[in-house]
Parts: C-alpha cells; structure tokens; sequence
C-alpha cells in the first residue's frame, strides 16, 4: 500500500461525501434554458449548498428561500437560507413552511418552481396540519424516534399530521411546472421518504399512520387521534390531477458514494467490501457487525482477502 492507512481512510471519507454533495450534479437535471425566471424552494441539511450551487449557474431571475439545520447555512446571493432544528423541529421550521406554501400559492402555468429536497427536511418543514400544534408534532416525532421505528415508518406519521408534506407542497405550487431535486440519504432512494416527500404522490394512509403509533405504544391527544381519523388527513395520492405537471430527479444517492470510495480504495490496491446501501440501525449495533467482519478477514481472509 502506497498510503498511511489512516490517511487513506480520512481519503475514502472525503470521495464519498464529495459523491454526494450537488456540485457537478445538479446542472443536468435543470431545464436547458436556465434564463428564465424561477422560484426556489426547498429543505434539508444539503438544502443550502443545493440553493448556492443552483444560484452560481442559474442566468436568470431567481428568488425564494430554502431551509436547513442550524450551522448548515452557506454562501447564497438570491435564495434566502434559514436555519432551523433538527431531529425534533422548532418554530422557525413551521415558519418557513408556511411562508414557502404562500410562496407557491397562487403561482400560474407560466411559472417554474425548483425544489431542492434532501435528508432531514422532514423535521425541517414542520407544518402542523390544521388543528394541530407544534407541540404535538414535537412529542410524536421524540417518541417516534426513541421507539426504534424505521425511517418510512417514522416519515409515514409525519406526513399524515403535516399541512405540507406527502405531496401537498406540489399541490399547492400547481398549475405552475415544479422540478423537485433530490439528494437520498434512506435505504431504496424512495422520494416519497425523503423530507417525507412534499412533491410526490404518496401511497400511504392515514390508517396506517394510526396503526404505526398503536404498534409503538405511541400516546396522542384526542385531537390528533381524531385528525388521523378524518378523510382530511389523507396526503395527496397517486394520479392526483396537482401532480400532473410536478417532476422528481434523484442527483445523489449512498451508492454514489459508496462507488466512489470503492473506486478510490482499488487505485490503491485495497480491495473494496461494499455491504450496500440498505444497512440501517442503531449504529453501534452496525459497527459490531462491520468490526467482526474485518477480525474474520485479518484471521481467515474471508469473505475476501486482504487488503481489504
């Protein structure tokens, strides 16, 4: 090995994150005349370096804003960047949800709306739906995630109790064009996960939101348990007429960088293990099984030899 093993790793480490950050990626998912007006929305960790990528090589009228977790912000002239809390939401996140959807209301057929979407904006977009508070968002989504429930599961409740996910932040910005941008950071890359996907038709129920609370011994108010009762609830669905003109491109993925360390590793002649991109759990749990697998190939050199 040409490299100091603790260099290579900090060296893997940066290929894969450079992988799946927006720049080099999102400009072949803009439309090819990017002189026109557009409006920017968008949440995330990555939503700020999205909105700054986007702002360097857009040529034409641009405005909105777009909201990530405090101390993620970054450099942007036309795209107004807001810091919010994450895991557990905060005011300012039900703030800039509101503001965004009056934003895109109203907007005609005319108009072109980007949205910038990547992991964590679910508690960043913090909308209650009506009759509901943000003290009621708060308390269900700790206990969602001290209950060990997976991602999906967690999102599903989420955005049966929200005024602006599981589609409606697309259904509120029609008749204009929307083009959603996505980076994915849950196993399967599915949008409808993903900041618990505001622009994309979701197949879930809000039976099923009240079945996962049940299943978690998750208590709730009254209120909320009547509100998952209501035909109101319901998130936008498949073949919804508001989606019609609403798009979803997937710039980044955990492959991506997971193909980029690889890569990285065999030029210098360590063999890469990839155990995929669907691995989810208590990462201390995880890392026993990453750490047995790497005593079995120093021992045995199985499941293959090293260097490894």
């Amino acid at each position: 090995m040409d490299i100091q093993p603790q260099e290579l790793l900090q060296q893997l480490f940066s290929s894969a994150v450079a992988a799946a950050q927006p720049r080099g990626h999102l400009a072949e998912y803009l439309p090819g005349d990017t002189r026109q007006k557009a409006v920017v929305i968008g949440a995330g960790k990555a939503a700020a370096s999205m909105a700054a990528e986007l702002d360097a090589i857009w040529k034409g009228e641009l405005s909105g804003l777009v909201v990530t977790r405090y101390d993620h912000g970054a450099p942007c002239e036309r795209i107004e960047i807001i810091e919010a809390a994450h895991p557990v939401p905060d005011d300012a996140g039900e703030r800039v949800g509101r503001r965004m959807l009056e934003l895109v209301s109203g907007l005609g057929e005319d108009d072109l709306v980007i949205c910038l979407l990547s992991g964590g904006g679910s508690s960043l977009l913090s909308l209650p739906a009506p009759g509901l508070t943000l003290s009621d968002k708060q308390a269900i989504n700790k206990a969602l995630l001290k209950s060990g429930a997976a991602i999906d599961e967690m999102n599903c409740v989420r955005k049966h109790l929200s005024a602006i996910k599981g589609g409606r932040l697309a259904a509120a910005t029609y008749p204009a064009r929307l083009i959603a941008l996505g980076i994915s950071d849950v196993p399967g890359d599915e949008p409808t996960v993903i900041a618990s996907g505001p622009t994309v038709a979701d197949p879930t129920t809000s039976a099923q939101a009240l079945s996962i609370l049940d299943r978690y011994g998750i208590e709730v108010g009254e209120h909320v348990r009547h509100w998952l009762q209501s035909p109101e609830s319901e998130t936008v669905k498949p073949g919804d007429e508001r989606l019609s003109r609403a798009e979803f491109h997937m710039i980044a993925t955990p492959q991506d960088a997971l193909d980029a360390a690889a890569e990285l590793a065999r030029a210098h002649g360590i063999t890469p293990l990839v155990l995929g991109d669907g691995i989810e759990g208590e990462s201390r749990e995880v890392a026993k099984v990453h750490a047995a697998i790497a005593r079995q190939i120093r021992k045995c050199g199985q499941p293959i030899p090293a260097p490894a």
